[in-house]
């Protein structure tokens, strides 16, 4: 009787008073089944945000807002309180953490963020273990400012050099691009702070990217632009994947469920969260449906679709509720709910150091006439160019950082021990601060137009060239979001640059000294045309706030250069397969009722990649095109040599090699070994040969040796058969060829395959 009583109580007392479950403290599905339907909602879309551009049904934040906690993030999710749910705030980007550096709640303070070298720098480098470190060290920025997710990699493939952002992303190879990713990525989450691999995928340019429907063969897309994903995902585990604005062979590919589900989860065992791109796809339910779980920046109109979608029956709330755990294993990860502390005080000093690093170990050495390089002490340099003066850091959109300060080339090389032409470093000064109010506005959210370079003066080269030891020339170039690149002053010199060149180098020849170009650049130029004007030439990337300091360590020779191109330079555009036909064509015309963000009128269009797998060094070094500069090149200031290859196994399991690489030359340096495999042919067209391997030595002394160890998977020797809808390793002879570029093989060895062997996807 008394039992029965106090069942009934127990009934009467009202809902909320009643203990709820607690994330972290019941059990997940507990937590899900106390949510509301409007709460669930408001789990997979976001807070929203605003700015000026959006269409009004895109406008403000719906549900609070991160402007009063971290200014400038780029989104967050909203918080559940009474289930223990907080928000997390996710960030960009690439180089750095992207948030405001002044807040109105605090006056006279900074929230400046270190600006790191581009992806294309990272990449260069080779070396995964220093990418890991720019990780940690971005993590801890962003740990210090209390962002639980930063929305970095961006690993798409460099199909073609005009793609606008190839500065974020890391090579046309999906080896370097996927080992990258995933170094950056283990880098973030040692630190506890979330990694999100974007752009899933095929978002190889900006133009109509928000309705571009990318249409790739099966085998391109296994090979080519899934692949780094792949390695990606499976040796970085990323908590997060940002799914990309294209479509996908018909089909929006935060959209798809053959992408989300099908690959990413089922085939390669991804457990982690997917989120849209900003404002990504159009069909909130096909995203929920297709396992993309989390929309964002979120959007009032989202949140309506997705209510009218479980009232109607067309969305099933077990979908919601599938998708909603997986929000919130996130939200268990994150800094957020273990209420880790934050200072807003990041190690910037510490940090500009790490970057100063990175840079100059991703820098390139295209050319070094008759050692030209590195610099004698104390040399007096004439420093020309208007980007000596005026340090392109990074790209801009969502890869460009908030930083205190950036050192171009002049100051660094000042800082060295270096002098310049006394007036000149003035004269450029006045020049630019004349010049910069000039300048064309563009919309905030595009790329800066730069100041037109400086008109060339013969006279002043030729007194210059009589007073000064050496030339120094910076070209460079800025590019970002939103829009892509075009070969008139951009890919190729403007008329202003060549002048430059060719009258510098015609002043100081003729009194028997030389001329080093560096070059500021965010991706490919032509160079085939010029490259002889110079004595050396080092490409310096888009190096982030430490550019001068970095660009003169490895100019002044105090860092050794070890960089390797992670792309191929061709001479001209014409030569990239994907020329033809970039970057696609409009099929409507402007729909005035259908607006992107920004403002911008969405067309429908297109892109045939027809080139399929024949991307990079695929394509010049199989068809035997000439190149300005190989993949994988790369000079230093000493030399090295290649001896002892051995390679075992590969007949069923994994292939085995080491090789000794000795430094033959007269001062400390490191070496890219780089693996490329060539398979024996079939009903399949192969490539001449893949990259499968890589490694960099540690830095060695004069005369002293490292063996460096490979091991590729039998997989990894396998091309993706449409047909047979798996990977398949041809039986017959493989030559497996250890280089220091594509083009510059040091030694090889074959080895049998008696059968094929098949993979699973």
């Amino acid at each position: 009787m008394v039992a029965g009583i106090m069942m009934a109580l127990a009934l009467t007392v009202p809902a909320q008073a009643r203990e709820l479950p607690k994330l972290g403290q019941a059990p997940l599905q507990q937590v899900v089944a106390a949510l509301t339907l409007e709460e669930k909602i408001s789990l997979v879309t976001g807070q929203g945000m605003s700015f000026p551009g959006l269409p009004d049904d895109m406008q403000a934040p719906v549900v609070g807002a991160i402007e009063d906690h971290v200014p400038g993030a780029a989104g967050a999710t909203v918080a559940v309180p009474r289930l223990g749910i907080p928000s997390l705030v996710l960030a960009d980007g690439p180089a750095g953490v992207r948030i405001e550096p002044t807040r109105k709640n605090a006056p006279g303070k900074t929230f400046h963020a270190t600006a790191f070298p581009i992806g294309s720098a990272l990449a260069s480098s080779w070396d995964t273990a220093l990418v890991r470190e720019v990780g940690s060290a971005i993590a801890d920025e962003a740990a210090a400012y209390d962002v639980d997710v930063m929305l970095t990699p961006a690993l798409n493939i460099h199909r073609f050099p005009l793609g606008g952002r190839n500065f974020e992303y890391y090579s046309e190879d999906p080896l370097v691009a996927g080992e990258t990713a995933a170094a950056l990525v283990l880098g973030l989450q040692d630190r506890g702070v979330g990694a999100s691999v974007k752009h899933f995928a095929v978002n190889n340019h900006e133009w109509n990217r928000n309705t571009i429907n990318a249409r790739v063969d099966e085998r391109a897309l296994r090979e080519i632009y899934l692949k780094g994903f792949e390695i990606a995902m499976r040796k970085g585990q990323p908590w997060t994947v940002m799914s990309s604005y294209n479509k996908l062979n018909g089909t929006y590919t935060s959209e798809s469920t053959w992408l989300l589900t099908d690959v990413l989860r089922k085939q390669w065992g991804y457990q982690g969260l997917v989120m849209t791109d900003w404002f990504g796809g159009k069909d909130a339910v096909a995203q929920m449906e297709a396992g993309n779980e989390l929309l964002m920046p979120g959007t009032g109109n989202q949140r309506k679709l997705l209510r009218a979608a479980v009232a109607d029956g067309k969305l099933d709330e077990r979908v919601l509720d599938r998708n909603v755990t997986r929000v919130l294993e996130l939200v268990l990860r994150s800094r957020a709910f273990k209420q880790a502390p934050h200072s807003d005080a990041p190690d910037l000093r510490g940090n500009a150091i790490i970057s100063r690093h990175a840079a100059s170990q991703g820098m390139v050495l295209l050319k070094n006439d008759g050692a030209t390089l590195p610099l004698a002490a104390a040399s007096r340099l004439a420093v020309l160019g208007d980007g000596s003066y005026e340090v392109i850091t990074g790209g801009t959109g969502s890869g460009d950082v908030n930083k205190a300060y950036a050192i171009p080339l002049a100051q660094g090389l000042q800082n060295a021990g270096f002098s310049n032409a006394a007036g000149l470093g003035e004269r450029y000064a006045s020049y630019i601060a004349e010049q910069t109010p000039k300048r064309p506005t563009t919309a905030w959210y595009l790329p800066k137009a730069r100041v037109p370079e400086r008109a060339v003066d013969v006279a002043e080269l030729a007194q210059l060239a009589q007073q000064q030891d050496m030339a120094v020339v910076t070209i460079s170039r800025g590019s970002g979001e939103f829009v892509d690149r075009k070969p008139e002053n951009d890919f190729q010199l403007s008329d202003v640059e060549r002048a430059l060149l060719v009258a510098t180098s015609k002043a100081f020849h003729a009194q028997g000294k030389k001329l080093v170009v560096v070059l500021n650049i965010g991706g490919v130029m032509e160079m085939a045309s010029w490259r002889d004007l110079a004595d050396a030439i080092l490409l310096a990337w888009q190096p982030g706030q430490e550019a001068g300091n970095a660009i003169a360590d490895v100019l002044s020779g105090a860092v050794n250069p070890s960089g390797k191109l992670a792309d191929t330079f061709a001479i001209q555009l014409a030569d990239y397969p994907a020329n033809d036909g970039f970057p696609g064509k409009v099929l409507l015309g402007p729909d005035p009722n259908d607006k992107s963000i920004f403002g911008q009128i969405a067309r429908a269009a297109e892109v045939e990649y027809r080139d399929s797998i024949w991307v990079g060094y695929r394509h010049f070094d199989t068809r035997k095109v000439d190149v300005a500069y190989p993949f994988g090149f790369g000079l230093s200031y000493t030399d090295f040599g290649y001896s002892d290859l051995k390679v075992e196994g590969g007949e069923q399991g994994p292939v085995r090699a080491s090789v000794k690489v000795t430094n033959t030359g007269k001062v400390a340096g490191r070496e890219v070994a780089q693996v490329y495999v060539s398979a024996p042919s079939s009903l399949l067209p192969k490539p001449a040969q893949e990259l499968r391997a890589f490694a960099k030595t540690t830095l060695l002394q004069p005369g002293q040796s490292q063996v460096l160890q490979f091991q590729i998977e039998g997989k990894d020797l396998a091309s993706f058969n449409p047909e047979l809808g798996r990977w398949v390793a041809d039986k017959g002879r493989y030559s497996l060829r250890v280089g220091a570029s594509s083009r510059d093989i040091r030694a090889q060895q074959s080895f049998d395959k008696a059968e094929a062997s098949n993979y699973t996807p």
